[in-house]
This record gives C-alpha cells, sequence and structure tokens, in this order.
C-alpha cells in the first residue's frame, strides 16, 4: 500500500471561528496540522504517494505544503472547483483518475495513531474494498453508522440506519487493492450522474456496492483515533495527539 487520497477540500463551517478563513485540515493540535498529523502517520507506514484534493482555502494547503519541503511523502494537490456546491462524492469525481490500484481513501478530518495506520496498511487479507470500523456502546445522529456481520462483511453504512441493526461506525478511513478500486471509480461515476449525485457521500456509493458484491471491514478496536467536526471535540483531539507524541518521544529517547 503507497498511494493515498486525502479529502480535505470543505471549509469544515460546523467548526465556526475556527474555520472561517483557513480550511480544517489547517488546524493546530500540539503544535502540528491536522494534515500534517496525516502526512506523518502514512510516511510512517510507507506510503510515499498522497493526493491531497483541495478546495476551500486552497492556497493556504498549498503553502503549507510548500513550508513542509522534502519531508514525508510525495504530496500532489487535485482542486475541487465544486465543494462548495457538492458533498464529499464531488471531490473524488474530480479526484477519479487518481482510485486505481492499492490504495487509501481519508477523510480530512480524521486522526489516527501511527501504529491504527500500520494496522490499516499492514492488512492485506482482504481484498477488494474494506472499511475501518470501530464500536462503542452507542451511536448517535452523527455517527457513520455500519452494519456487519461477524464474518465481517458490510451490509450497510450511513447516519440513518434503523439503530436496533447498528454494530460499529466507519472512522473514515478505506483501503482499496486488487480490483476494489476499479469497481469504486465506475460506481462514483455512476453515481455523481444521478439526479442527487452532487448532494451525497461516497459512502453512499459504498453502501450500494455493498448490495450487490462483498465489502469488508477492519475492526480497529482497542486503538485510537478521533474526527474533529464540531468545536466540542478540539479538547478530545488535542489531549488525543498530546498522549501520541508523548509515546513517540519515549520511544526516541
Amino acid at each position: 500500500m503507497k498511494k493515498a487520497i486525502i479529502l480535505s477540500a470543505g471549509q469544515g463551517s460546523r467548526l465556526g471561528h475556527l474555520t472561517t478563513d483557513r480550511p480544517k485540515c489547517l488546524i493546530e493540535f500540539n503544535g502540528r496540522t491536522l494534515l500534517d498529523r496525516q502526512l506523518d502517520a502514512l510516511a510512517a507506514n510507507g506510503v510515499d504517494d498522497v493526493v491531497v484534493v483541495t478546495g476551500f482555502r486552497d492556497d493556504q494547503i498549498e503553502a503549507a505544503l510548500k513550508r513542509r519541503g522534502e519531508m514525508g511523502p510525495n504530496v500532489r494537490t487535485i482542486y475541487n472547483p465544486f465543494y462548495k456546491v457538492a458533498d464529499n462524492l464531488g471531490s473524488l469525481f474530480v479526484a477519479r483518475h487518481e482510485i486505481e490500484g492499492d490504495l487509501l481513501v481519508w477523510n480530512g478530518d480524521t486522526l489516527v495513531s501511527e501504529e491504527l495506520m500500520a494496522g490499516v496498511v499492514g492488512n492485506g487479507d482482504q481484498d477488494g474494498i474494506c472499511i475501518t470500523i470501530d464500536r462503542k456502546d452507542g451511536y448517535d445522529e452523527d455517527d457513520m453508522k455500519v452494519v456487519v456481520d461477524d464474518a465481517g462483511r458490510l451490509h450497510a453504512i450511513g447516519k440513518r440506519l434503523d439503530m436496533s441493526t447498528v454494530n460499529a461506525e466507519s472512522i473514515g478511513l478505506l483501503a482499496f487493492r486488487g480490483a476494489g478500486a476499479q469497481i469504486f471509480r465506475h460506481a462514483i461515476e455512476r453515481a455523481i450522474r444521478t439526479a442527487e449525485g452532487t448532494t451525497i457521500w461516497y459512502l453512499r456509493v459504498i453502501h450500494q456496492i455493498a448490495q450487490e458484491a462483498p465489502v469488508w471491514t477492519l475492526d480497529i478496536n482497542g486503538h485510537e483515533w478521533g474526527e474533529v467536526d464540531f468545536p466540542e471535540d478540539m479538547a478530545a483531539a488535542e489531549a488525543l495527539t498530546a498522549r501520541w507524541d508523548e509515546v513517540r518521544k519515549a520511544k526516541a529517547a
């Protein structure tokens, strides 16, 4: 697994003043931006080819990447001119020519530990499409909820599933191996042409694929991750990244 696409086109307006004039991916947590932490997690696990889909204040993202210089993976950007009117399916549509071979697709607002990323990158047993999931005692309206069977096969994914059937949530990190990327790309091209194409999440496409063919899951129970969507998520992300930084320092000592 050598390639990743990071979806960082949106403004993140639910974070209020924090993203008035900067994209969500450039919010700093303990001195490093969300995007820096994502790129470093990929680099630590041998992913050296990264495509960042930009949109809101793409100039700031370009400048931030330039400041990184040669550090970490090789990064290219693709600008999504429709970020204001299309959901993240639009970002993947403009980057569809990059969806090939073995790759990761990662939401630009999700933090994962390097150890968690190692598990996703190293999960070579699951060919096709694999959704990274976690489990907890209860799920709320904003969770990207999942129904998965005992064999790890995905049956449904979405925010409006019957809560009595939900037994996991997607963390916003997907792996494609073998023919998985080609299946996904073709499904994106079909979905964007529908009447609702610009208004749907790409995980709706994954749900549709799962009704016709196997889509697998990787349960990362015990690993730490966090999503930055609302102001109340900031403190948790600060604490999470501080713990990771302490562990990294201890290992380096």
